[in-house]
């Protein structure tokens, strides 16, 4: 019998797992990238379209209750990101420039795939040399960043995507 890992790592792994939701990149880099979403109806979905609703509704809540980002009471910007979010959203172009660069997971990988592939642990299969074995690799960044934002090291779960989509909860 295999002895169960230090609670410390299940934290970090669900931590990682929770950061590496696409919806959730998605929502950062979006809002990163193109400055705060508007107040005015149909701004988050226009932004954001390709996602399900309760995909979108998730990565909202998931970066609200992490604090990644807020809302300004009557302000015209909806979502901003706080200086934690865009601490992570440079950690995301870290993580994506890197798996770029090396052609990971494959050549044609789109942003939230390469961020994923990147930030992701990796097994010590020959295939796959993901971030953990490379010293110059953004696992560093997410590590520093962890350790700057211990918020997220506390959250109990993780919610997959597919339990966020089955919920359907309008955003």
């Amino acid at each position: 019998m295999t002895a169960s890992p230090p609670a410390r790592i299940l934290r970090e792994r669900r931590a990682i797992q929770t950061l590496t939701l696409p919806a959730l990149i998605r929502l950062v880099t979006e809002i990163d990238d193109n400055g705060p979403i508007s107040r005015r109806r149909g701004s988050l979905q226009g932004a954001l379209g390709d996602l399900a609703t309760g995909q979108l509704r998730h990565a909202i809540d998931t970066a609200h209750s992490l604090g990644l980002i807020h809302a300004r009471g009557h302000a015209t910007a909806r979502y901003q990101l706080t200086a934690s979010g865009q601490d992570l959203a440079e950690v995301y172009d870290t993580a994506a420039r890197w798996a770029r660069a090396r052609q990971l997971p494959d050549p044609a990988s789109d942003f939230v795939t390469r961020v994923q592939y990147a930030l992701q642990p990796q097994d010590d299969s020959p295939e796959h040399t993901g971030a953990a074995s490379d010293p110059e690799a953004p696992w560093a960044a997410l590590s520093a960043w962890l350790t700057a934002h211990p918020r997220v090291l506390r959250q109990e779960t993780a919610r997959s995507l597919n339990s966020a989509q089955e919920s359907g909860r309008a955003a």
